[in-house]
């Protein structure tokens, strides 16, 4: 760990601080690590998360997984619950649906969703962000897994019910939903088998896809294998990439500085903004470990069984490694060798979200194409609230206004429909 004298300090002040966390404590003020009245280790330091996301000695306790490896009866567990070599083979398996190089092949068809989405705001004058970058998630993430064959439309809204229903994805502090939630968890989930999962099987079994379905297939995966994989797919994939370009959409149109900076940069430097935007405003906003052996961490001795949960939020603040003013926006912000410029905001470790360069590949794609559009005005800024279910934020009634300018402009908007269904195929 460096001294505070040796820290990265930022060239640019005044940038904004956070838009969306809850409370506003200064950087560095809590302990690295304390224990609550449950005897869960709350972390906050970065180098004990980013310790504890690397260890041998700690699984997967987050996202319900321990809930999940109670239930039984789902086969092969997703790969977000899977531990040690089984998991790693699973990663490798699928690791080619996500590299950069894989992911740089997606642009034109991402652009085509893109372009058509800002065509219909153009159309339609004002709309809600958040249901923009919903569906453009969606959109992105569907095809890559392979759910393109639904029997209905309504695809985004099957998925996003699975974080709406309310309750506490912690483990040890969910309460008991009742018979009735249950029961409508059990209907969601067999409605979404039934139009969206289903369906793509039958597909990917007449006629093979290079996808993840069709991967999943040719392992011998069952479907209820293979369901448990798109949920966790499809939460991870379009659940946290709708919140985040809606909170990197915000800060943009806040700070007309920045705004030209990203829209006038090369990719490289719009990606550093991306990724400075995603240090300050992780999505997942706390990840759970459980200890399988005795680790120690920030000096104290964490015996096996126990809870840790990492406080992303806070690392990502952390002045003893990420620098001066750690709390406020700054892309060009040096750092020390090994941190990542998104902090801890993708994980890291054996569980590092494998769709990192497709989230940001596509936020880049759709946010420089909307701001673009010099008559793109903010009618109403988005409400902040927090799903406990992902432990992040959400960002809703993000109202934006589109059409005030060149109807000239408007008119090249309107998309071609032979022109983007030759480009969605590419994907």
């Amino acid at each position: 760990m460096t001294s505070s004298s040796d820290t990265p300090r930022c060239p640019f002040t005044g940038r904004t601080a956070s838009l969306t966390r809850r409370d506003d404590p200064s950087p560095g003020t809590r302990p690295g690590v304390e224990v609550d009245d449950r005897g869960v280790y709350r972390v906050h330091a970065f180098g004990a998360a980013q310790g504890i996301l690397r260890s041998e000695a700690v699984r997967q306790a987050g996202f319900m997984a321990e809930a999940a490896r109670e239930m039984g009866g789902l086969g092969r567990p997703p790969v977000l619950f899977e531990e040690g070599e089984t998991h790693h083979e699973m990663r490798r398996g699928v690791a080619r649906y996500f590299t950069p190089t894989q992911v740089a092949g997606y642009g034109r068809a991402i652009a085509a969703l893109a372009d058509d989405l800002i065509a219909e705001l153009a159309r339609r004058g004002e709309m809600n962000l958040d249901d923009l970058s919903l569906r453009l998630a969606v959109g992105v993430a569907a095809q890559v897994v392979g759910l393109t064959d639904s029997r209905l439309p309504g695809l985004e809204r099957r998925v996003i019910a699975f974080v709406e229903g309310g309750g506490d994805s912690e483990p040890g502090s969910a309460p008991d939903r009742g018979r009735l939630q249950g029961l409508r968890q059990q209907a969601q989930m067999a409605l979404f088998f039934l139009l969206d999962v289903k369906p793509a099987i039958e597909a990917r079994r007449r006629e093979r896809r290079d996808d993840l379905i069709g991967h999943l297939l040719d392992r011998g995966y069952g479907d209820v294998e293979i369901l448990t994989e798109c949920l966790t797919y499809g939460t991870a994939g379009m659940v946290t990439t709708r919140e985040f370009i809606s909170a990197a959409a915000w800060h943009l149109l806040r700070d007309p500085g920045l705004r030209a900076d990203y829209v006038h940069g090369t990719e490289r430097e719009r990606h550093a903004i991306l990724h400075e935007v995603l240090r300050l405003e992780p999505v997942v906003t706390t990840l759970y470990r459980r200890a399988t052996g005795e680790i120690t961490v920030e000096g104290r001795t964490i015996p096996p069984g126990s809870l840790l949960a990492l406080n992303i939020q806070e690392a990502n603040l952390d002045p003893e490694v990420i620098g001066e003013d750690s709390a406020r926006l700054c892309p060009a912000r040096p750092l020390p060798r090994g941190v990542q410029p998104q902090g801890l905001a993708f994980g890291d470790g054996d569980h590092r979200c494998p769709g990192a360069f497709l989230a940001i590949k596509e936020s880049d794609v759709f946010l420089r194409r909307l701001l673009m559009w010099r008559d793109l005005e903010v009618v109403s800024e988005p409400r902040v609230g927090y799903n406990e279910v992902v432990k992040g934020y959400e960002l809703r009634g993000f109202r934006i206004r589109l059409g005030r300018g060149d109807a000239r402009q408007r008119a090249a908007a309107r998309p071609n429909p032979g022109h983007r269904l030759k480009e969605r195929a590419a994907l």
